[in-house]
């Protein structure tokens, strides 16, 4: 496959360079110049449990690319999605398409500047963190999926998604196709809220999910996630211990308590203890997705009449502590769990 990679940091800079050293024609681009330059002087890195190598593969600054791609696999932040599609849509081909590979609803908004026809859904949740420039841990495997997000019947699975597929299985062998790739993109928005939950403190994800004073609460984000998901006809899909229908109303008693379980344990193999939010918080000092992920969650809410408290209250937590106006602490979460009661 030749693709282009737009955003080279931990999710497509793995990704990236995994496709690279098996052979596949990689470009990335990134807007930080000292990694771009790293990349093209040594190469990219990949660190942690699972590899340790170094590949050679071209890096490009926006302003300095040329050329037109079929494939463009866009990795940016959520909230720099709009801007970073903007100005990849003149580097697509009339035919070819844009994979979000991203945390978020972020097809949605990929569809409007470039088109649904021309919009791929991708579902990522393995774990990496950017380092230095050149340099990216990958610190744990997760459920890696492919879809069509418009226009395809929902048994259906096209061909070119599944081109994709077999590429991006030189990085996991497990990647696989789905006709439901919404239902992977809101699961995992009921569990990234739980995630933003988490980066209120400073402990690791499992140490806090793992915590029975603070289950309640996360049982109670993901419900109005899920309660939202339902609402747009969406069936959330399991994945990597988190299984939707635990969280529902009526499901059996200690459902939730287990998949949370299986959460803490799935966190636990990983060498990425911390999310990216809590990294963006606490380490590089910059804006999270919070508004992209949890912010859109509720104006979708909102427009379908199911109302979402608990992460309206969360995403004005995340943006207190982003203002230096609240350090993360176990104060901050147990400011959440009063919204609860």
């Amino acid at each position: 496959m030749r693709c282009l990679v737009w955003g080279a940091g931990a999710i497509g800079g793995t990704l990236g360079a995994y496709l690279a050293r098996a052979g596949h024609d990689v470009t990335l681009v990134d807007i930080v110049a000292e990694h771009v330059d790293a990349i093209n002087g040594n190469g990219l890195r990949i660190t942690g449990p699972i590899a340790e190598f170094t590949v050679r593969l071209i890096a490009r600054p926006p302003d300095r690319l040329a050329g037109t791609w079929d494939t463009i696999v866009l990795a940016t932040k959520a909230h720099h999605t709009e801007a970073a599609a903007r100005t990849l849509v003149p580097h697509l081909t009339p035919t070819g398409c844009v994979v979000s590979a991203q945390n978020g609803l972020n097809e949605l908004i990929i569809a409007q500047v470039a088109g649904e026809q021309r919009t791929v859904g991708a579902f990522v949740n393995f774990g990496a963190d950017y380092l230095e420039p050149g340099s990216i841990l990958y610190g744990g495997r997760g459920t890696v999926m492919i879809g069509e997000a418009f226009g395809e019947p929902s048994h259906r699975v096209s061909p070119r998604v599944v081109a994709i597929r077999d590429a991006w299985r030189d990085f996991d062998e497990r990647a696989d196709t789905t006709p439901n790739i919404w239902g992977y993109l809101w699961g995992k928005e009921a569990y990234g809220a739980m995630l933003f939950a988490t980066a209120l403190t400073n402990d690791s994800i499992a140490d806090c999910l793992a915590r029975p004073e603070y289950r309640g609460l996360y049982i109670a984000l993901a419900r109005e996630i899920l309660a939202i998901a339902r609402s747009r006809g969406v069936h959330p899909e399991a994945f990597d211990g988190f299984d939707p229908r635990a969280y529902l109303s009526d499901a059996p008693a200690g459902a939730a308590e287990q998949s949370l379980d299986q959460l803490v344990a799935h966190n636990r193999k990983s060498a990425k203890t911390h999310s990216g939010i809590w990294r963006d918080l606490a380490v590089r000092k910059r804006p999270t997705e919070v508004d992209a992920q949890l912010g859109i969650v509720v104006s979708l809410g909102k427009e379908a009449g199911v109302p979402a408290p608990l992460t309206s209250a969360l995403v004005t937590l995340i943006h207190e502590i982003e203002r230096g106006e609240r350090p993360q602490s176990e104060e901050a979460l147990d400011a959440l769990a009063r919204v609860l009661v």
